[in-house]
């Protein structure tokens, strides 16, 4: 049940995020709250979920790598490459 409650905050969270994103408008507080969001999922995963460790040192990557792009383009710092189209 309550991880039903739990996925459904963060679901709606990520729409809010999302939608406001898509307009240019991304306040830092929902910034820092998404990168603890992203943190704490990963943290999770990484404790609670069984897997290899080569497995989990792949996602960690691929995850940290999504997010610093992803923050390089909230900020701006990728609209200098029309080809790169993230989101």
């Amino acid at each position: 049940m309550r991880a039903g409650l739990a996925f459904s905050f963060l679901s709606r969270l990520m729409e809010t995020v999302l939608k406001k994103e898509r307009f240019g408008i991304m306040p830092l507080v929902q910034v820092i709250l998404l990168l603890i969001i992203v943190g704490v999922v990963l943290f999770l995963i990484n404790q609670y979920i069984p897997m290899a460790s080569s497995i989990k040192s792949i996602l960690n990557a691929v995850v940290v790598i999504a997010v610093i792009i992803w923050l390089l383009n909230v900020f701006g710092l990728l609209s200098s490459n029309p080809r790169l189209h993230i989101g």
